[in-house]
């Protein structure tokens, strides 16, 4: 379920809410490959299924700036934000990759409004990220993001 928040008084609104989880996206070595090719990242542990059977994950994995970049839309399903001007991204205050994931396995985001504070003309929001691999122990990706939202 998505939450909205009207305007920069629905976003205060929202320090420490649950925005709860995304969708489940599946990653497909067809996804690994083009941020390859984007990136010019070829390691092999992404883009070589062969040789990715005898090494240490024992199949592909997605970059982890994939799923860095992956935050985007799956936040999108977690908040809309209405009645404000732009919301622009400020950054991360910290990132982390506990787990891989490996391709042909499905993720999700886990988000929550930790913090909400005024800035000149906003809002800069604090947002704890959790990037989860279905059947995983441990998360793929755990990082703090920022936005700021002004009128």
């Amino acid at each position: 379920m998505t939450v909205t928040a009207e305007g920069l008084d629905g976003i205060k609104a929202l320090a420490g809410t649950d925005l709860g989880t995304s969708a489940w996206m599946e990653i497909t070595q067809e996804q690994v490959n083009g941020f390859a090719e984007v990136t010019h990242d070829h390691q092999w542990i992404h883009t070589d299924p062969e040789r990715a059977k005898d090494g240490p994950f024992k199949t592909t994995i997605a970059h982890g700036y994939l799923t860095v970049a992956l935050l985007i839309p799956l936040f999108n399903e977690l908040l809309e934000v209405r009645g404000i001007a732009m919301g622009v991204n400020y950054g991360l205050n910290r990132l982390r990759f506990p787990a891989p994931v490996p391709v042909g396995s499905r993720i999700r985001l886990a988000g929550r409004v930790s913090e909400v504070e005024e800035v000149k003309g906003g809002v800069q929001v604090t947002m704890d990220f959790t990037v989860e691999v279905d059947g995983g122990d441990k998360p793929a990706c755990v990082t703090q993001a920022i936005y700021r939202y002004y009128e």
